[in-house]
């Protein structure tokens, strides 16, 4: 029978890109491995025999009970009916250890999800996650600096970690066929803010007004948050284009401009 999607579901049918996908974690033979959205279990078939533990995340009223069913005298995985966005990933990860994460995250809250792996890869909670999105969003999380694609998202994912673009599937990889090309990235948490002498907490919230409005210079988007002229004119750095937009900027020149800005506040 053929089962009506809910919740935005594309499933995964392309035997070579599953395998794909579950071969870029490496070896997870001793790892705890965390699936978001685990769906059909066209990953999670392969990974079962491969993790030393997984844990499968699934909303789906219908799909979660099917899987622990399925994989009942298993005693490697658990599946659990609950959504990404709302549970504590540390709860899951075995105590002093770290997790990988896979998944096929749906398309209208992957930028939620990142932000929340981010977050637990900055506590120290998560080694690695290979996902798949959207391919414009994909393109965005992988941007470097200078390009079009490069924005917030671009700025904050580089913070947190080092970014691989892997490949990208067409619609007739899944079923049903999204309107959509799919790719894939790997994504190594490694934390930026000790190496640029930054606070978190700061930092972040100075990227988001520097990318606030695309179009602004990145002097005009700090004036707009509160920063005053003569605060800007004092701490500018003179290897920072006084007309540049923050798109065009290293990571390594925001943190310059950020910590110039703290000491002359």
């Amino acid at each position: 029978m053929k089962r009506k999607p809910k919740l935005g579901q594309n499933f995964l049918t392309d035997d070579r890109a599953r395998h794909a996908i579950a071969d870029a974690l490496g070896d997870i033979r001793q790892r705890t491995v965390i699936e978001i959205g685990p769906g059909k279990g066209a990953i999670t078939d392969i990974l079962v025999p491969r993790a030393g533990h997984l844990v499968a995340l699934e909303l789906d009223r219908e799909l979660a009970p099917a899987l622990a069913a399925r994989y009942a005298d298993t005693p490697t995985i658990r599946v659990i009916e609950d959504d990404v966005l709302r549970i504590d990933l540390a709860s899951i990860i075995p105590s002093g250890e770290t997790a990988d994460v896979i998944g096929n995250l749906p398309y209208y809250i992957t930028s939620d999800i990142l932000l929340k792996l981010f977050a637990a890869g900055a506590a120290g909670h998560l080694r690695r996650a290979v996902v798949m999105m959207q391919r414009e969003v994909a393109d965005r999380v992988a941007a470097s600096p200078g390009v079009r694609d490069y924005g917030l998202l671009s700025a904050t994912a580089q913070m947190n970690a080092s970014v691989e673009h892997l490949f990208t599937l067409s619609p007739s990889s899944f079923s049903p066929p999204p309107e959509v090309f799919s790719s894939v990235l790997r994504l190594t948490f490694a934390p930026r803010y000790g190496e640029l002498q930054v606070d978190p907490e700061g930092f972040d919230r100075f990227l988001k007004q520097s990318f606030a409005q695309k179009r602004k210079t990145l002097e005009n988007n700090l004036r707009a948050a509160g920063f005053s002229p003569q605060h800007l004119a004092q701490a500018w750095p003179a290897s920072i284009p006084k007309m540049a937009r923050a798109e065009a900027l290293t990571l390594e020149e925001m943190s310059e401009l950020y910590r110039a800005l703290a000491a002359n506040a």
